[in-house]
This record gives structure tokens, sequence and C-alpha cells, in this order.
């Protein structure tokens, strides 16, 4: 056998059997961890490079250390201690467990508390706003009204007609001496040519990039995103939601908006949590500026009771996908969902289908046309599993709407940046905010149900026409979804 040929099969083989170590131990999802063996060991060199950059957590083994030696190695998940479960705890600085005059859910609210540790705010106010047209205009007078701080965190900010406004804003705020920090995606900043964070930086704001990804070196996170959005101004009131800073949002004479999505402003106590996840991304993002204006914590607003879910590969990983199986699996009366990506895990599904056994009605609302039409061929593959037990799911019309919603009973609502899908419930960092509240669970089903009645309703028959092709395509695609 030639050297070179045999050198080069040990390289292959020692690389491996490394990724393979590795998996086994750290990976417990056995569908994922026999896909990573199998790629290691069938694709020469690729594969255990491509398992180095896409398939290890880095960001949970830095925050848990790195000093562990070869047969040292943490587990992927961490200890979890489930927090008691008290009234006090569960009403946060109440002593009654109240949204308003109407008792809400504490099974529902005893979940978040046991997954996240956090106790519920009472006295914050969460109101709903309806695309770019309604939410541009309140952050940015939020933005003009600032006198202490501002903080942005967005997956995407397009330097286009809408971004250009954030960042006149902003800069308008620094030059009044506002503390302005703000946190742009470095995989989400390369969706526009002419990067917002140079403008920003050219203005002499303070801004960073969540993990930019880098050719030289190859870039060893570009597989974990942060998709929170994110303004706080003052710690009295802040956004978050769905949208990004873009003009896809927005309807102009000429160019109507390609993206509907719904966003949401709160005020209250809660908002310091909002803050302090904001301060916790920049440490990360920036490394040691630390730095922070020393702002009241906000005053009652409402009666609304809120807790926020952070959720990324760190100590908080599958804080969300826990809380959503476990909230669907305790709802008694209905359970309206509303996502742009629909990929959910087997426990998820699981969960969903026990809902609609047990007679509670679900209902699911997914786009017609996605932006990203991989994932639609990938979730028919799943839908006829749900179809079965008697969910209703529906596509409605364009444009593609990004909203994501989760209402259960009468009484809870999950807002917040996460989509229905493994990328975004594993590899993302995302928020998700409980609120419990009737008036504002109400309102959103009422827009699940308009949105309905001009919507489609997916068959079995439809899925079971496609044709061998076409099911072929979609289980094909369908196969990738951990890394879609």
């Amino acid at each position: 056998m030639d050297i070179y040929v045999l050198a080069g099969f040990l390289v292959h083989f020692g690389a491996a059997i490394w990724a393979i170590y590795h998996n086994l131990l750290f990976k417990r999802d056995t569908r994922a961890a026999l896909s990573w063996i199998m790629i290691c060991l069938l694709v020469p060199y690729l594969g255990p490079l491509t398992y180095y950059l896409f398939g290890i957590n880095r960001i949970q083994r830095r925050a848990q250390g790195l000093k562990r030696g070869l047969l040292a190695v943490a587990y992927e998940i961490a200890d979890h201690k489930p927090a008691k479960h008290t009234p006090k705890a569960l009403a946060g600085s109440h002593s009654s467990i109240t949204a308003g005059a109407t008792p809400y859910n504490t099974n529902l609210a005893r979940i978040g508390y046991t997954v996240s540790g956090r106790s519920l705010v009472n006295g914050n106010q969460v109101s709903a706003l309806h695309n770019g047209d309604a939410v541009y205009p309140a952050m940015l007078l939020a933005i003009e009204k600032a006198t202490k701080c501002v903080y942005l965190t967005s997956y995407i900010f397009k330097s286009d007609r809408i971004g250009k406004r954030f960042i006149e804003a902003l800069s308008a705020a620094s030059e009044r001496g506002v503390d302005v920090k703000v946190i742009v995606d470095g995989v989400g900043n390369l969706y526009s040519f002419r990067r917002s964070t140079t403008l920003l930086r050219n203005k002499g704001l303070k801004v960073v990039q969540f993990l930019p990804p880098t050719l030289i070196p190859p870039s060893a996170h570009i597989n974990l995103r942060n998709h929170r959005k994110i303004l706080t101004v003052d710690n009295t009131h802040a956004f978050i939601g769905g949208m990004n800073i873009s003009d896809d949002n927005l309807d102009y004479p000429k160019r109507l908006r390609s993206v509907t999505d719904m966003h949401f402003e709160v005020s209250g106590p809660v908002v310091d949590q909002l803050t302090s996840l904001f301060n916790y991304d920049w440490h990360y993002a920036h490394g040691h500026d630390t730095a922070t204006v020393d702002c009241a914590i906000s005053p009652n607003t409402g009666d609304m009771a809120c807790r926020l879910i952070p959720d990324g590969p760190d100590e908080s990983l599958d804080a969300l996908a826990v809380t959503i199986q476990t909230v669907i699996s305790s709802a008694t009366e209905r359970v309206a969902i509303m996502t742009p990506y629909f990929l959910p895990s087997r426990e998820m599904l699981s969960a969903i289908q026990s809902a609609a056994i047990r007679g509670v009605t679900v209902q699911i609302v997914l786009p017609l046309e996605n932006n990203l039409f991989y994932m639609h061929w990938a979730n028919r593959n799943l839908l006829a599993e749900l179809l079965n037990w008697d969910v209703k799911i529906y596509y409605q019309p364009s444009p593609f709407c990004h909203t994501k919603l989760l209402c259960v009973d009468r009484s809870y609502s999950l807002i917040g940046s996460a989509n229905l899908d493994q990328r975004s419930l594993r590899l993302n960092f995302e928020l998700g905010l409980e609120v419990f509240s009737e008036s504002l669970n109400a309102q959103l089903v009422d827009h699940v149900h308009e949105v309905i009645q001009r919507s489609t309703e997916v068959t079995y028959q439809q899925l079971a026409s496609r044709s061998v092709l076409v099911r072929l395509r979609d289980s094909l695609v369908s196969m990738m979804s951990p890394y879609l």
C-alpha cells in the first residue's frame, strides 16, 4: 500500500474514532448520534471535520468550564434540580396567585417554574402589535424618549430604509448621553449586503456581532445562532417577539410587505429580566465589557403575570422544548399554535397527539408558502400523524407569516422568538415569555381564528395524493430535520 494512502487512511481513521468517542459520550439523541457516526465513518476527512464544526455544543462546555481530562467528560444534559413548588414562588412577589380578578391555572404556572426556576412576576402589561407598520414606529418612539439606556438584540438588522431609521434613532440617543448597545447575530448580519454593524460603528455606537463566522480559522460556532429579538428602554418597557428589522415587514407605496409578523410591547417588572438577559448575551459576545447603567426596576403597569424562559445551547438547554411539551400535555380545553417552521421532535409530536386524544381542541396554523421551501417539504412528512388524531392544521395564504404563538386553555400564552423546530429549540439562543392573562389569550386566539377563516385546511387526502417522487423528496428532507 502506498505510504501516502496509508497515512491518509490513518488520519481519517483517527479523526473518525475521536468523533465517535465524543458522540457516544455526549449525544443523548440516538438518532442524531447514529447519523453523525455514519457520516464520520463513511465520509473521508469531511465527515469528522463537519462533526467538529457543527456537532459539538461548545457553548455548554464553555459555560461548564473546560478543565476536563480525557476520561472525565460531562454529560450533554446539565444536572437540573427542579424548583420546589410553593404558592409564593409561583406568584412572584404577591401572595395570591391571580391575574386580574380571575385565578389562573396553577398547574400551568408550576411547569415554567419547575423548568426555569424563575418565579412569575405580577404587575405587567403585554400588548400585541401587528407587522412593522405598528411595531417599528412604537420602537422608534421609545428610543427617541430614552433617557438612560437602550439595549437592542436582533437576529437580522438590515441596512435598508427602516434599518437606517433605527441607526439614526440609536445614534441620536447616544448623542443625548443614553447608553446604547446593539447585538446582531453573526450569520444574521450577512443578510444585508451593506452591514448595519459597520454603519452603527461608524456612528460611534457600541455594537457587537454574536459569534460571527470566520473562514480562517473555520468558525467552530457557525451552527449556534442568537435568534432573540429584544429591545429594552430605560428598563421600563421592552419589545420582544419574532420580528427582525427589515423593510420586508413594511408596506410601501410600490412594494407590499413580503412577511407578516407579530411583536409585543412589554412593561412592568418583568422587563428587568429582559434587560438582564441582554446583559448576559452582551457579556458572552463582547467577552469583557460588563458595565451597565443602573436603572430602577420597572413599576407595576398592569395585571398580567409573566415569566421569562431563556433557551439556548448552554445551561438553559431544552428549557423551552420541555415547557412547551408539558403545557400542551396539561391542556384541558384548547391548544392554538401559529409558527412559520414546524418540525417538532417526536416528544412534542406525542404531546400534541396526546392532547387531541384527550379531547382537547388542537389547531395549528402554518404558512402556505414558506420562505424556506425545504421546511415546507419536511413538515408535510409528519402532518398525517397529527391529522389521524383530529388535530386541525391550516395553511394560511401569502405573504409568508413569521408569527410565533402558543395559546393553551383560557389564560396561558407563550410568546417570543422560538419556532417549533429542532434547530430553534436545540441550537439557537431563544427567549420565551409566559403570559398568564385571559384578555391577552382571548385576543391571540381570536387572531388565530381570524387567520383560519381565510386559510385552507390540510386534509389526509391531500397528503396521500402526493406523487411517489414528491413523497420521497419530502421524506428525504424530513430525515435532515435536526439540522435544517
